[in-house]
């Protein structure tokens, strides 16, 4: 038996295999062809691309729970949400229960797509570093969301979450509120007479009985403060689908 050290294509077509039909099974397309691989990649990024991003613009409820009592975010919600976005919460909280026995058992009911009928972007999360959020409206006071962002061993010994004490300091300012109301106006949010002063009053009237809540507690705030717009928002997620699902479950156990 001789010793053969030369490489497959030192060494000529296996045994039994045709000289033709081995050199078209050695042949790669791609190999050594950059513009045309990177061609095929564009391609193909670009379909999966389009395939996410076109339906954004094009969905409608098609009639998927439009009945069901889904209120767009107040203003104050909204300046929660958009500081929810800026500081990343999303990257570590999703919002998205899903229909397992052991989720539904630590979160609450699942997650039903006519929950998000005013949630633009939606946050669903790809990932779990902290608990899942959408059902987190009610299940705690306003004064431990303000400890929690304040210092989140306070409330979570253990907990990997970052503080967030500028928050408490920061204002929100009615004018970008504003702002961002009317963008999501144009694009089919059921909001009327979006003017700064209603806005201001709004985010006024909801954030003074924030701020009430957290005297209580012992905790002096002021309405435009960022951390208030925060308890507001977490304050609001899944809290209408709750309503709902619980009146849909007590029907159902009458009947």
């Amino acid at each position: 038996m001789s010793d053969d050290n030369r490489t497959p294509n030192e060494q000529g077509p296996v045994d039994g295999v045709s000289e033709s039909a081995y050199g078209a099974w050695h042949r790669r397309v791609l190999e050594g062809r950059a513009g045309l691989f990177a061609v095929a990649t564009a391609v193909a990024i670009s379909i999966g691309g389009l395939a996410e991003i076109v339906p954004m613009f094009t969905a409608t409820d098609m009639g998927v729970g439009e009945d069901m009592p889904i209120t767009p975010y107040t203003p104050l919600e909204v300046a929660g949400r958009d500081l929810y976005v800026r500081e990343g919460c999303y990257l570590c909280h999703s919002q998205m229960v899903r229909p397992m026995r052991a989720e539904v058992l630590r979160y609450g009911e699942w997650s039903r797509a006519w929950e998000y009928r005013y949630d633009r972007p939606f946050l669903l999360g790809s990932r779990r570093l902290g608990p899942d959020l959408h059902r987190i409206a009610g299940k705690y006071p306003d004064a431990w969301h303000y400890e929690h962002m304040r210092d989140p061993r306070a409330t979570s010994p253990g907990s990997i979450m970052p503080a967030y004490p500028w928050m408490l300091d920061r204002t929100v300012d009615p004018r970008i509120v504003t702002k961002s109301l009317r963008a999501l106006q144009r694009v089919g949010h059921p909001y009327v007479d979006v003017t700064e002063e209603n806005v201001r009053g709004s985010m006024q009237a909801q954030g003074s009985d924030i701020v009430a809540s957290l005297q209580s507690a012992g905790i002096e705030s002021q309405w435009d403060t960022e951390i208030v717009a925060m308890i507001a928002y977490l304050q609001r997620l899944g809290r209408d689908g709750k309503a709902v699902l619980s009146g849909i479950g007590a029907e159902q156990e009458e009947e």
